[in-house]
């Protein structure tokens, strides 16, 4: 008796293992095969913006971006986004851009109620289909990489920050002069 129950478990757990190895998702895996981490060159992507215009990282070289994965679900990314919004304004006469990078597979349905409620000058793009987040390694949000005009990333932040704190601002200051 004990053996049949055994041998019951065993196949419950093969047959469990085997249908969820099997199951399939519209997303890719966000397993990312290397994690881009400071020092590294960041990965180029190229998105579209709510106005439908592509964005390419690597046609903003020359200028320092802030790329910051979030989601409207995400209440520590709503949170932060007035503390970018004042970061964008400081750095209006620098070398800077911000790339809120929304990764929301539903971002083009729910996207224009939000910005109708809490509007924002910093560039929205798409990653609808999840491709720049796991080419970044992102599966926390929100997640931001601070990249220098070479191209290469210079900080990651996982979690809210306050983007306004005057420490803050002049570090995107020297960053953006040198």
């Amino acid at each position: 008796m004990r053996r049949q129950i055994l041998i019951v478990v065993v196949l419950l757990l093969v047959g469990g293992s085997l249908y969820l190895g099997s199951a399939s998702s519209s997303r890719p895996n966000l397993e990312p095969a290397k994690i881009a981490d400071i020092g590294d060159s960041a990965p180029d992507f190229q998105l579209e913006d709510t106005s439908g215009n592509k964005v390419s990282l690597v046609d903003l070289r020359g200028k320092v971006v802030l790329v910051n994965f979030w989601a409207t679900w995400c209440p520590p990314c709503r949170a932060e986004m007035p503390s970018m919004e004042k970061l964008n304004e400081a750095m209006a006469n620098d070398d800077f851009v911000m790339l809120a990078i929304n990764v929301e597979e539903d971002g083009r349905t729910v996207m224009p109620a939000f910005l109708k409620k809490t509007p924002h000058t910093f560039s929205i793009l798409y990653d609808d289909q999840g491709a720049v987040q796991e080419l970044y390694g992102v599966y926390r949000f929100p997640e931001s990489f601070v990249i220098r005009k070479d191209g290469v990333i210079d900080d990651k932040v996982t979690g809210a920050i306050d983007w306004a704190h005057p420490e803050t601002i002049a570090y995107f200051k020297d960053l953006a002069k040198g």
